[in-house]
């Protein structure tokens, strides 16, 4: 008589599993175990709770971060010709700054960055989210630059001088001109960033950080089967880029329709 996983381990099984046929009564344990088992489901929730807050927080900061390393990058390149004197050799500083900064972060991976941030930076803590969100904010911004950059040099130089004509100085033109303007254009980009920086907040794991794919790795060990968690894991994640990417598809769908 063969003897499946579910009758091995009988104080775990319902009895309702052990009444099924063999195939069936394996693959029905598998679940079992790996989501119902000990509240075991309530890890994925408080998981894809920690991971949604991980981005929501990385993102405020890439945005923030990036709107002024693309303000400064974006008037070197614009104005940087037409300013003198000690405030050009400082923003031509700042230039150099920044350029070292994107290259640096954009140049290494996003995993050895958040380890050197918590095994570190900041060794003598252990909040591994706070840490974590820093880290992929830091790391976003230096995307999210490049993507608000090329949304202000893509408005025609015209908007700055009729801004000017209008009697507006050069950070009130930006303000309420070029920016609103910039913002428009690369908002599709943006929320890609979004899902993008979704996806890579998984490697959050590797500093205990109690995320999605955490949960995933210690209900795998602890059922001794990582199949099922993993791949419940993975869904997750595919329905939540699924729904942003319908979202940020409305979203460009609406833009369209209103430059018409």
């Amino acid at each position: 008589m063969r003897v499946g996983p579910a009758q091995l381990w009988p104080d775990v099984a319902p009895q309702w599993i052990l009444n099924l046929p063999e195939g069936l009564e394996d693959f029905c344990y598998d679940i079992y175990k790996s989501f119902i088992f000990d509240d075991r489901y309530e890890m994925y929730i408080r998981g894809l709770g920690n991971t949604l807050l991980l981005t929501a927080m990385a993102t405020a900061m890439g945005i923030v971060l990036g709107v002024i390393i693309a303000l400064l990058r974006a008037t070197w390149d614009k104005n940087g010709h037409a300013i003198h004197g000690f405030p050009k050799l400082l923003l031509r500083i700042v230039n150099i700054f920044c350029n070292v900064y994107l290259t640096v972060i954009r140049g290494t991976p996003v995993l050895v960055q958040l380890m050197i941030w918590y095994f570190v930076v900041f060794a003598s803590s252990r909040n591994g989210l706070m840490i974590a969100a820093f880290a992929f904010g830091i790391n976003s911004g230096a995307y999210v630059a490049e993507i608000i950059r090329s949304g202000i040099m893509a408005v025609d130089v015209g908007q700055m001088e009729a801004g000017r004509s209008l009697g507006f100085g050069y950070v009130a033109t930006m303000r309420y001109i070029i920016l609103p303007q910039a913002f428009k254009a690369v908002l599709p980009a943006l929320a890609n960033e979004f899902i993008v920086l979704l996806k890579e907040t998984s490697v959050a794991s590797f500093v205990s950080v109690a995320d999605l794919t955490y949960a995933g790795n210690i209900i795998g060990g602890n059922s001794y089967d990582y199949l099922f968690p993993l791949l419940m894991t993975a869904l997750i994640y595919l329905a939540m880029v699924m729904f942003f990417t319908h979202l940020v598809g409305k979203l460009e769908r609406r833009l369209r329709n209103s430059e018409r």
